[in-house]
């Protein structure tokens, strides 16, 4: 087995969550810090052993070496407590038997134990389950780093003061919301990396696919566990053609469908057709339909532009307006209904609303373009290149610069 790599990333995203889950059924939620630490130990023996000396079974070997460096650590603590009387909380999973052999959902419901705020939930939950970093975190909620380093201290610290009373929830249902804007926000992370490079973490993909499906066994009632999943297998769907030779972003209107990938296309829509009819749409499942809609276009120009306008509409509406890229989305909809000068008029009412909202320069650039406003579309463009840290969504503002301004350039390699 070869050290840790971008390549072998996905065992480790793997491997560290059970690992942990298991020493927090062992040792009890309290000492989330120290069995944390215990596995970040672990792991590091592991990078220095296993390429001279690979186990047969990591996962074993993983567990057992945290084991001893959780035991090692209490020894050395003089303040430890009695952990004898202590009842793991996670004995018994939540769910169907399908779910339960799962280690990194059960870890997922521990840390979204309803004690916590629900933002607490969510932050502590990215960061042990889906190892996203404080910067990930911040990034995915367009919040400062230091608040989200604050919410995740907070969490271990009120986990700590809970002890073995951590309220056991009689199914998963109690715990579904947290869950679900964990997985959204591990899928959204994956295929808009904070940083770009790459452009997409296909190892954290994959994973948010698997814990959604294991999630919909779990939850097999749940409109909205069925909506997030079949929105991952949409979104997923499009990866072929979104992501060039050269790691280059390809937007939806330049992608080519045919290499989308049919399988998961076809089963994103069979599990539309099976829920969507007559439910009350949450969130999840209404941008599901909306990802629907695409799916079901052969282009941009044959897309049902104005039922994906209303579908957003909706979803504003059911959330209450609280997110702005909603709105944003739903701007460029109606763009390509009624003409991009009046998308312009809503998006500079949306943006004196939310001064700071990513991606409004983008979207006014590409409405301007479509306006043949060029000047005011390339100062546009270099506003949104100068406001993302996001490579490849430079590059790609970029290319579309260079192509406006120097249409005869050839595009970047």
């Amino acid at each position: 087995m070869s050290r840790p790599s971008s390549a072998g990333e996905g065992l480790w995203r793997e491997l560290a969550p059970q690992t942990l889950a298991r020493l927090l059924r062992t040792y009890g939620s309290s000492q989330f810090d120290l069995c944390e630490d215990a596995v970040q130990e672990a792991l590091i023996d592991a990078y220095v052993r296993w390429p001279a000396d690979p186990p047969d079974d990591p996962q074993a070997w993983l567990a057992t070496t945290a084991r001893r460096r959780y035991v090692d650590r209490v020894r050395s603590d003089q303040r430890r407590r009695d952990r004898e009387g202590r009842v793991a909380l996670l004995e018994e999973p939540l769910g169907r038997e399908g779910a339960q052999s799962d280690d990194t959902l059960l870890l997922l419901q521990l840390c979204c134990d309803p004690a916590l705020s629900r933002s607490a939930q969510v932050a502590l939950t990215l960061r042990a389950v889906a190892g996203l970093t404080t910067e990930q975190i911040a990034n995915a909620y367009q919040l400062p780093v230091a608040t989200i380093a604050q919410r995740i201290t907070r969490a271990k610290r009120r986990l700590a003061t809970l002890d073995s009373d951590l309220s056991r929830p009689g199914d998963a249902a109690e715990r579904l919301a947290p869950v679900l804007d964990v997985l959204y926000v591990m899928f959204t992370e994956a295929h808009h990396t904070t940083t770009g490079a790459p452009a997409q973490n296909t190892d954290l993909a994959r994973e948010a696919i698997h814990l959604a499906r294991l999630l919909r066994q779990a939850a097999p009632d749940s409109t909205e566990v069925a909506g997030l999943l079949a929105l991952m297998l949409l979104t997923e769907a499009r990866h072929p053609a979104r992501v060039g030779q050269q790691g280059e972003l390809i937007p939806l209107d330049e992608q080519d469908r045919t290499r989308w990938d049919r399988r998961l296309v076809d089963e994103g829509l069979a599990l539309l057709d099976v829920v969507a009819p007559g439910a009350d749409a949450g969130p999840y499942l209404l941008q599901a339909c909306i990802a629907g809609v695409h799916a079901h276009a052969a282009d941009t120009e044959t897309t049902d532009w104005l039922e994906i306008h209303a579908l957003y509409t909706v979803l504003e509406h059911t959330t209450d307006g609280r997110n702005p890229m909603i709105a944003l989305n739903r701007i460029v909809a109606y763009g390509m209904l009624r003409g991009p000068e009046e998308a312009l008029s809503q998006l500079d009412d949306l943006a004196a609303s939310h001064p700071r909202l990513a991606r409004v320069d983008a979207v006014r650039a590409h409405l301007l373009e479509r306006a043949g406003r060029v000047d005011e579309a390339a100062a546009s463009y270099r506003l949104a290149i100068a406001a993302t840290v996001n490579v490849a969504e430079q590059g790609h503002l970029r290319d579309r610069l260079r192509r406006l301004t120097a249409p005869d350039q050839p595009p970047r390699t």
